[in-house]
């Protein structure tokens, strides 16, 4: 009896954990740098507030391959990080007006 108990309770707790696990996404258009360097690997505030330099100098990203365009990123951190990129967004970047 307890052993069921146990497996029930186990499952609950792991069920009620799934949303922990789950990966953080990040809009590259309207993220902070500070939300950048949380969200990728491999980026650090230095290299995000690169992302966001970029971002407000060319306007918004138009796909997660373009982040290669900025100084220090390359292949590799795009794709360790494709999953977690989102561009949603293509308005004009908090901050900057038109």
């Amino acid at each position: 009896m307890f052993k069921g108990i146990r497996h029930a309770m186990f499952a609950l707790a792991l069920a009620l954990s799934a949303p922990a696990f789950a990966e953080q996404t990040v809009d590259l258009n309207v993220a902070s740098a500070a939300e950048l360097a949380a969200a990728l690997h491999g980026i650090g505030m230095k290299k995000a507030e690169a992302i966001v330099a970029y971002r407000e100098q060319h306007g918004p990203f138009k796909s997660a391959d373009e982040l290669v365009k900025v100084k220090g990123i390359g292949l590799a951190t795009v794709e360790r990080n494709r999953s977690r990129i989102v561009v949603e967004s293509q308005a004009a970047p908090r901050g900057k007006a038109d």
